[in-house]
């Protein structure tokens, strides 16, 4: 009788650990935390947004519901806002191609410094 109970206590102990575990495992992930790709994905979204707004207002406009100012100005308004986020995006596509001309580069010297060596150890046998 007393296996029994100490068994059960482990038992019950273990399902404890467990269940805490699984209801403190997503405070401690590094994904809740940082968000990999969000400003990427917070321009896709913003510059959608823009676009089809600036559709909509070429659409009021020939629905004449808003006056010919008004359509250039908030035109203006939008088209401004959609370039400086082209810009962005290509700014970090730019800043990519930099990293991989990089990476390319590191890569040769490490290929250099790998013959290097191999053949200094060819040497020496």
């Amino acid at each position: 009788m007393h296996d029994i109970s100490i068994i059960s206590m482990i038992f019950t102990a273990a399902l404890a650990l467990i269940a805490l575990f699984l209801i403190l495992a997503p405070f401690f992930k590094l994904d809740t935390f940082i968000q990999i790709g969000s400003k990427d994905q917070d321009l896709v979204t913003t510059k959608q947004a823009l676009l089809t707004t600036l559709n909509e207002i070429e659409f009021e406009y020939k629905m004449d519901k808003i006056s010919h100012t008004d359509y250039k100005n908030l035109k203006k308004q939008y088209e401004i806002e959609v370039a400086k986020i082209m810009k962005e995006e290509e700014q970090q596509i730019v800043a990519t191609d930099i990293d991989k001309d990089l990476m390319a580069e590191v890569e040769k010297e490490i290929e250099a410094q790998m013959n290097f060596y191999t053949k200094k150890k060819g040497e020496g046998k």
